[in-house]
């Protein structure tokens, strides 16, 4: 019994030493076995060092540089005591590097009537810029500079904005030079705030003030959100209106500044008519309103026509039906399927062209 209780012991301690040996072969050809076991003891002692502090530098530092500081000029005759002395109007807003090559977007009021444009990059080179095009519906508008390698702002054709998302303004409120503000996206597809039912805006609380017009609008990886555009205003002075300021989604921004590149400008369909999205049995819009001398008023639509499919696609609401008209060539017709008094009828519309405000 002894005898087998020696020969036990004996066998473990060899056992031991086998796997001493082992290991400490392994440790001196493998080194990552002594990173993961000095990792696995960080894991079990506690902590000494402070917890980084969050921060947005990183998003910062990737979509700055390719936000630029735009100056315009107007030069205006102002006849006084029979003399035309020649006075300046300065313009002040903010544009986003979309090309490499030169291509800047910002708002179209920051260079309307605009005689001569600068653009300042964060780099401290100074370009003049040419006007390439703009969309009044959009208050959108391309610049082109004759420089190349320039910082492009990032960009994801697939990023979707959320509401909680947390963003960042990038521009130059006041002139102060280029400054960020942090907020989160409060709303989207907000409408009702300009001249055309087309745009939907973005609404954040990241503060923008003169100066800001046509920046960036970055999420936390500094990819582009929107172009800045505005804050909200009351004609009631004493409301006191803090965090509602509205930015064009990039998506839309988008194709803008392509249709204003290849084209010049964008060119739109029309309908003529103001609806409201109709949801019962089936989904479309309801037509509350047609201007006179209008392709709808022309093809015989009416108050009250429910309109549920434009050729073959079904109506979703207000929006996805004006996106269609939009897209549409001038000079094109297009059957809408309506119900009107629970009668349903094939109207064949020609779309005419939009013609801004």
């Amino acid at each position: 019994m002894i005898a087998q209780l020696f020969s036990f012991i004996k066998y473990v301690l060899h056992a031991a030493s086998y796997g001493v040996m082992i290991a400490v072969v392994l440790l001196l050809v493998v080194p990552e076995f002594r990173l993961e076991n000095a990792t696995l003891s960080t894991l079990l002692e506690p902590s000494t060092q402070k917890q980084q502090p969050l921060s947005y530098a990183r998003a910062v530092a990737n979509a700055a540089p390719a936000v630029v500081n735009i100056y315009s000029r107007e030069f205006q005759q102002s006849p006084r005591f029979g003399q035309n002395n020649q006075t300046t109007r300065l313009g002040l807003g903010s544009g986003v590097i979309m090309h490499s090559e030169g291509y800047i977007l910002t708002n179209f009021h920051v260079v309307q009537n605009a005689d001569l444009i600068e653009v300042l990059l964060q780099n401290g080179s100074t370009y003049a810029a040419e006007l390439i095009g703009f969309d009044k519906f959009t208050d959108l508008a391309v610049l082109k500079v004759d420089a190349h390698n320039l910082p492009v702002i990032p960009q994801n054709p697939t990023q979707k904005s959320l509401v909680g998302d947390v963003v960042l303004a990038i521009g130059n409120p006041l002139n102060l030079g280029q400054t960020v503000t942090q907020g989160i996206i409060s709303a989207t597809g907000r409408n009702g705030l300009s001249n055309t039912s087309h745009l939907e805006f973005l609404q954040m609380d990241a503060a923008i003030n003169d100066g800001n017009s046509g920046g960036a609008l970055v999420n936390t990886n500094g990819e582009l959100v929107g172009i800045n555009s505005r804050k909200f205003t009351q004609s009631n002075p004493q409301l006191n209106i803090q965090g509602i300021f509205f930015s064009v989604p990039y998506q839309l921004a988008y194709k803008i500044m392509q249709k204003i590149i290849e084209n010049g400008e964008v060119v739109r369909g029309y309908l003529g008519i103001s609806a409201r999205t109709y949801i019962d049995s089936f989904k479309g819009i309801v037509i509350d309103q047609i201007t006179d001398n209008s392709p709808a008023q022309k093809a015989g639509l009416r108050k009250g026509d429910i309109i549920y499919q434009i050729e073959q696609t079904p109506i979703t609401g207000m929006t996805h039906a004006l996106d269609i008209i939009a897209e549409t060539r001038p000079n094109t017709v297009l059957t809408f399927k309506i119900y009107r008094q629970n009668i349903q009828l094939d109207v064949p519309v020609t779309i005419e062209k939009a013609i801004a405000p």
